[in-house]
Order: C-alpha cells, then sequence, then structure tokens
C-alpha cells in the first residue's frame, strides 16, 4: 500500500500544476473579459442615441400605463444605458489592466482584448440592433485570427532565445567559479606543504637587514 506521504506528494504535485496553469491561463480571461466589456459598452452607447431606445421606452410605458408619460420614460432610459455605458467602460479597463500585470506581453494581451471586443460587437449588433454581417466581416476576421497566430509565435519564439543564452551564461559561470574555488585550494595547499617562499629565503641570506 502507498504511504501517506506519497499521497501527500501527489497531492501537492497535482495542486501545483493546476496553479501553473490558472496563473499561465488567467490574464487570457480577464483580457477576453475585457474585450466583452468592451463590446456592451458601445451598444449601450449606441442606446444612448439611437430610435430603438424610442421604441423600448414605449414598450414600457405602455407596460406601465404611464400614456402621457413616455418622454420622461425615455429620458430615463436614455440615462440608465449611458450609467451603463461608463460603468462597462470602467469596467473594461480595470479588466485589461489586471490582464496586463499577469502577462508580460502588452502586445498579446492587446490582440486578445481587440479580438473579442470585435466578435462580441458583431454578435451582439446582430442579435440588438439586426445588423448583417458581410462576406468582408468574415475576411477581416479571419485576417485578425492569422494575425493573432503569427505575432504570438514571434514573441514566443524572441521569449525562448533569450531563455537559452540566460541558461548557457548560467552554466559557464558556475564552471568558472569551481574552477577559481579548485585553483585557489591548490594554491593553499602548495604554501602549506613545507615549501620556503623565495622572499624568506632572502631574507635569512641577507645579514646587514634588520
Amino acid at each position: 500500500m502507498a504511504s501517506p506521504l506519497s499521497h501527500a506528494a501527489v497531492d501537492a504535485d497535482v495542486r501545483s500544476g493546476f496553479s501553473i496553469i490558472n496563473s499561465r491561463s488567467s490574464w487570457m480571461v480577464f483580457a477576453v473579459a475585457s474585450g466583452t466589456c468592451a463590446a456592451f459598452n458601445g451598444v449601450f452607447a449606441k442606446l444612448t442615441t439611437t430610435e430603438l431606445t424610442t421604441s423600448i421606452a414605449a414598450a414600457i410605458a405602455g407596460l406601465l400605463r404611464l400614456g402621457n408619460g413616455n418622454r420622461v420614460v425615455e429620458l430615463a432610459v436614455r440615462s440608465i444605458f449611458f450609467l451603463l455605458n461608463l460603468g462597462f467602460n470602467a469596467l473594461m479597463w480595470v479588466l485589461f489592466t489586471r490582464a496586463l500585470t499577469l502577462h508580460t506581453s502588452t502586445t498579446k494581451v492587446s490582440i486578445l482584448n481587440t479580438s473579442s471586443n470585435f466578435l462580441f460587437t458583431a454578435v451582439l449588433g446582430l442579435l440588438i440592433f439586426r445588423e448583417s454581417l458581410p462576406p468582408l466581416w468574415f475576411a477581416g476576421a479571419f485576417l485578425l485570427v492569422i494575425g493573432n497566430v503569427v505575432i504570438g509565435r514571434r514573441e514566443d519564439e524572441g521569449e525562448a532565445k533569450p531563455a537559452e543564452h540566460d541558461t548557457a551564461g548560467g552554466a559557464e559561470e558556475e564552471l568558472s567559479l569551481i574552477h577559481g574555488v579548485d585553483a585557489g585550494v591548490g594554491e593553499e595547499g602548495t604554501e602549506g606543504s613545507g615549501r620556503v617562499r623565495p622572499d624568506r629565503v632572502e631574507d635569512e641570506d641577507d645579514p646587514f637587514k634588520t
């Protein structure tokens, strides 16, 4: 039977593996979330000024049986949309800043933020405003994905080269330190082995030196 220590070691390894995965992928979650908030920011900004808000306010006034209060309801609805616009804008910047602190590449975070904003804006525009997606939009989305892959690979290669250089430099420094320690030990052993230093011999042979 396996000992409790072995089970504890396995659990520690599993937890450390999950923590590494979470730390590596958490920036992606924040970047996508910030792009999504940016998409909602654009939607509420458009609802603040579009004619669709007038229809929404009229429907709300009809449900509440306000009748002549359509203008008041419309103003209230537009104000709510404007506040939601500001709120999602602030939340977008908070999430984007958090993603930047979790990852070293500003380019990757910005690209993922822009891509998610691009995609969610198109979906929300289709669902809320009934906006059509022309073939040119799909071509642009395809080029955006290709650009993300190319830039990501270039940055990964650029990060791998300095890491290899640092590893090689660290190994050379350790070897030089080891050789230096060995040389120092050899010199100390020679001086302490009974051999007389030349300067001491000269001092003993000179009868006029006090």
